[in-house]
């Protein structure tokens, strides 16, 4: 029975665990003890460790023959100190994993300015967040080519679930650009995204990265009022890029300041995924309805 080890313990992580716990040996890292037991109930072995403490990741070497890499790095510096320390970690091993899957975010592209990109697009990322998700795929990528570890990286764009919808800020009537200031947006349900990792596993390509979307093609407002339209709220108010400068967080700007369309050619063809939640629509109604692909 393989090993598989992963890294970030969050809602996605979760999604894979579900889809692995009968046909593999998992171990999930934690870093709080007292998620322990809820893991260990949906059929993982718990591992007790923080990637910002470097001795206590010792643990690891040698333990897994792939990981699933799903923690963000650290919310400030230049480098994502945490992938650098766990792959100093796994490589004081008598053995190493044959693949790392890790899972980044499309944000590395930066502002393409609505257009069309694939995975051939320059990174060219903007805010610090997103530069610290360049600094990782670059450490695994020359990790990989130094170790010959099949590296596999899964650049994810806004998260989505059926209780993971932005419901709150609609019922706090928080505005939405206008159309002439509006940006595109990319979407991918979680248990999509979950299966992909899953799907990485067998068909990742090594050194190789992966745009982990849907086939939606909205404005970032057009997303806000399908979903205000399904649960009854009233659509957003819309206003100007100078007004909305004036009235939300710098983190909120930063994802209207960021326009793309990005293409998952590679997804379907290589990984051979077949969406469960082809649009943001099909996920939408599955909220509605209840139900879920897992």
């Amino acid at each position: 029975m393989q090993n598989i080890l992963i890294v970030g313990s969050g809602d996605v992580a979760r999604r894979i665990l579900s889809r692995l716990a009968r046909r593999y040996r998992v171990y999930a890292l934690l870093r709080d003890a007292s998620r322990a037991g809820q893991w260990r109930e949906a059929g993982a072995i718990p591992l007790l460790a923080d990637l910002d403490d470097r001795a206590s990741l010792d643990r690891l070497a040698g333990l897994a023959d792939v990981v699933l890499h799903l923690a963000p790095p650290p919310g400030e510096g230049q480098f994502d100190t945490r992938t650098r320390h766990l792959l100093a970690a796994l490589g004081k091993g008598k053995s190493l994993p044959r693949r790392l899957i890790y899972v980044s975010t499309t944000g590395v592209y930066g502002d393409c300015q609505g257009r069309q990109i694939d995975e051939t697009r320059h990174l060219a990322a903007e805010s610090p967040r997103a530069a610290r998700r360049v600094d990782a795929e670059q450490s695994l990528r020359a990790w990989g080519k130094q170790t010959g570890v099949a590296i596999s990286i899964l650049r994810a764009p806004g998260i989505y679930a059926a209780d993971r919808l932005p419901v709150e800020r609609l019922q706090r009537g928080m505005p939405a650009l206008n159309e002439a200031d509006d940006v595109f947006t990319n979407h991918i349900h979680a248990d999509d995204l979950a299966a992909a990792c899953v799907a990485a596993m067998t068909h990742g390509a090594a050194n190789r990265a992966y745009n982990v979307v849907d086939d939606s093609d909205l404005r970032m407002a057009d997303y806000f009022d399908r979903v205000a339209d399904a649960f009854a709220l009233p659509r957003p108010p819309r206003i100007s890029r100078a007004e909305a400068e004036q009235r939300l967080s710098p983190m909120q700007m930063s994802f209207m300041r960021e326009s793309r369309r990005i293409g998952n050619r590679r997804l379907k063809q290589e990984l051979k995924l077949r969406l469960a939640y082809p649009s943001v629509d099909d996920g939408i109604r599955a909220a509605l309805k209840g139900s879920y692909a897992c």
